[in-house]
């Protein structure tokens, strides 16, 4: 009984001392994660100021509010960068964020040169983005406008008749909370999305007109809600020109007098810790040597980084897509 007892003891301070290892194998694995982070994270206040290349900057996915974005165009702003090439691959996202992010580059505007690259997609609040700049260049293949806005929701009234299930309800008037999607839409409900479909679409229309240049018949022509190619869209003056990044680069020089031998370097649109790979990676290392490993990819794989789009969405998407 007593050589057992002796066991269990050295058993337990063997696994105390295992603990403590992989707790100190942990920390010291942070630590060094992210000192490296620090060190190589681009987009943080001077990266750009001594290196006096030209930004280029990445729009990509699906587009709304970020804050840290805002900061860091602002922090560009201010950097020795002479010009900024921004490259779009965008769907669009909310009005709000595509707004948002217009205002942001628009003041970055101001201040620098810059000029537009879509790669493949610039559409809807996509598009908004682009016509911040003053020249846009895309490829003869890559997909712009898409001028339109869209107010999107589930009805499951009939679901819930199947399976006899009712919502009840309780609100300080009609329109509260409407439309919910748990009733038919109301003829008052539905008028009161319209005007605010509307109201979107004349600003987003309204701005295409003043930035692009174009009269109202050929705004009519291009602001049906379709997409255009880069080829059909030099003509619709959608875009300004087709080509690539060498082909901004080359504008630049031309029309607005940046040196021709000026490197192109990335300047990322995140917080001072960068887009936190390194914190994620740290924290996946801690898991795994606290024996917690399956936690962590039980998170990812319940979608904890799930994006949502909540309010009105200037998106375009292919029919089937949903």
């Amino acid at each position: 009984m007593s050589l057992d007892s002796d066991v269990i003891v050295d058993r337990r301070r063997i696994r105390r001392k295992l603990t403590f290892w992989r707790v100190a194998a942990a920390l010291i694995a942070i630590a060094a994660i992210a000192g490296v982070g620090i060190m190589v994270t681009p987009g943080t206040r001077g990266s750009l100021a001594a290196s006096g290349s030209i930004a280029r900057v990445n729009i990509e996915g699906l587009i709304r509010s970020d804050q840290d974005r805002v900061e860091a165009l602002e922090r560009l702003a201010d950097s020795n960068a002479p010009a900024v090439i921004v490259h779009i691959n965008s769907p669009g996202g909310t009005t709000a964020g595509s707004e948002q992010l217009y205002d942001a580059l628009t003041r970055l505007k101001a201040k620098k040169p810059l000029v537009v690259v879509v790669e493949g997609l610039a559409a809807s609040g996509g598009y908004i983005t682009a016509i911040a700049a003053d020249h846009i260049i895309a490829q003869q293949t890559s997909l712009v406008g898409s001028i339109g806005v869209l107010f999107q929701f589930p009805n499951f009234t009939d679901l819930l008749k199947t399976v006899g299930v009712k919502v009840e309800e309780v609100k300080s008037s009609p329109l509260k909370a409407a439309p919910n999607g748990f009733e038919p839409t109301s003829p008052e409900a539905r008028a009161a999305l319209d005007a605010l479909v509307k109201d979107s679409y004349a600003w987003f229309r309204g701005l295409v007109k003043e930035r692009r240049g174009m009269d109202d018949q050929l705004l009519d022509k291009v602001a049906d809600g379709r997409v255009f190619t880069g080829h059909q869209a030099v003509d619709l003056k959608l875009i300004d020109q087709l080509g690539d990044e060498r082909t901004a680069v080359a504008w630049l020089v031309a029309q607005k007098g940046v040196k021709a031998d000026l490197p192109v370097r990335d300047y990322k649109l995140a917080p001072r810790f960068g887009d936190l790979t390194f914190l994620r990676a740290a924290a996946s290392i801690t898991l795994d040597a606290l024996g917690f490993g399956g936690v962590a990819r039980q998170l990812e794989q319940a979608g904890v980084d799930r994006l949502g789009l909540d309010g009105m969405l200037a998106l375009w998407q292919p029919a089937g897509s949903n």
